[in-house]
Parts: structure tokens; sequence; C-alpha cells
């Protein structure tokens, strides 16, 4: 499990293509210091299994799921990702409950700049757009933000607004209007809807 709180700025050292899956090497001295074989590290919102590692950069299998759902196939050597290693039991949570199980990809639309912070629209897709509403939680790129508004017809959108931290310490400071961005819907959001369908079937039963 994750909180979306990025912890740094990697970068894509080597792709190396698997046939059916390929193997990232990603930079990133700080969540790589104490990464073992088999941990998990979220690499731009998508938990991946660290396959080998040293003293700086780490090595992880992408497989073909996660290239058909996600932006990770588009990613090139020197392109930067978002990573966080996973969180320990007990400690803070700072962002809220994200698995690292991407949901869907959306595009930036547009960015609208403003003096200390930068409000930023994200197109998604239409069976996504009911699990967002207004103050809750969704996760672009692994990180964790506030929804500040969401539109579900003709076309599906939300918007964030992102503070100078997150502008300068992740990815999303650099993303332009068409880029992917690897979507996380709260999970506590399809909980209920399954909930809610189990009880409505059973009632109708």
């Amino acid at each position: 499990m994750f909180t979306g709180l990025v912890e740094e700025k990697g970068t894509i050292t080597a792709v190396e293509d698997l046939g059916d899956s390929v193997r990232l090497t990603i930079r990133g001295p700080l969540v790589t210091g104490d990464a073992g074989h088999g941990d998990s590290i979220a690499v731009s919102g998508c938990c991946l299994t660290v396959m080998a590692q040293n003293s700086d950069t780490f090595a992880a299998d992408v497989m073909k799921e996660s290239l058909d759902k996600t932006s990770l196939g588009d990613l090139r050597v020197g392109d930067e990702v978002n990573l966080e290693r996973a969180t320990k039991a007990g400690a803070r949570l700072g962002g809220h409950i994200v698995q690292g199980h991407v949901d869907g990809t959306g595009r930036i639309l547009d960015r609208t700049p403003s003096e200390h912070w930068e409000v930023v629209r994200i197109a998604l897709p239409t069976e996504l757009a009911k699990y967002l509403v207004v103050k809750g939680s969704v996760t672009v790129d692994g990180t964790s933000l506030t929804v500040v508004e969401v539109v579900d017809a003709p076309e599906s959108w939300f918007s964030v607004s992102l503070i100078p931290t997150t502008l300068a310490d992740t990815t999303l400071g650099t993303k332009v209007p068409g880029d992917r961005v690897n979507l996380e819907v709260d999970i506590l959001a399809k909980y209920v809807e399954r909930l809610l369908g189990a009880q409505e079937k059973k009632e109708l039963a």
C-alpha cells in the first residue's frame, strides 16, 4: 500500500523489450537505498516489484496488462517518473490509501497558472468519472491530489490544484497538454459501489 506522497523523481536509465513485457531500470537513490529483491515501489502510480538493484538504481518488469492500461509503455530513457516506497505499518497516512493499481489513463487538457498554484484539467475515461467527487481524493501519476471540479458529460474531465511543492517535486510540474497520466480512483468508492450493488440484488431477489 502507498499514500500518494511522492518521495523523489527518478530517471529511466534503460528500457529492455522482453517481447510481451518490458524491463525498466530506474535511477532513484532515495527509494533504492533500502530496497531489496521483491520489494514494491510505485512508479508514477504503478506498483512494481524490484527484480534487481544496486546503490542508486533498480530494475522492474512491466507485464503486458500494465503496458496496456498505464502510460509506462510510453517511457523512454531519460524520462522522469514519480517514485514512492510502500508505506510502513504505523507510518503517518499523509495522502490517502493508494494501491498502486492503475484504473486507467487520462490526458492533460490544459493548465491555468496562478501566482502560487496551478489548476490542471485532466480528461478521463467516462466509466471512471463516477468515482470522483469534489474534495475527494484521486491519484495522478502516483500523486495524491484533491479533486477541485468534476464534469461527467459531454466529455468527462476533472481538475486539481497543484501547490508549489507538487510542481517542483513531482513530474506533474512538467506535464503539458496531451500528455498521458496514470489514474487511480479512491478504492473506498469502488467498495461502496460493490456493496450497494450486492444489496440491490439481494432486495430484488
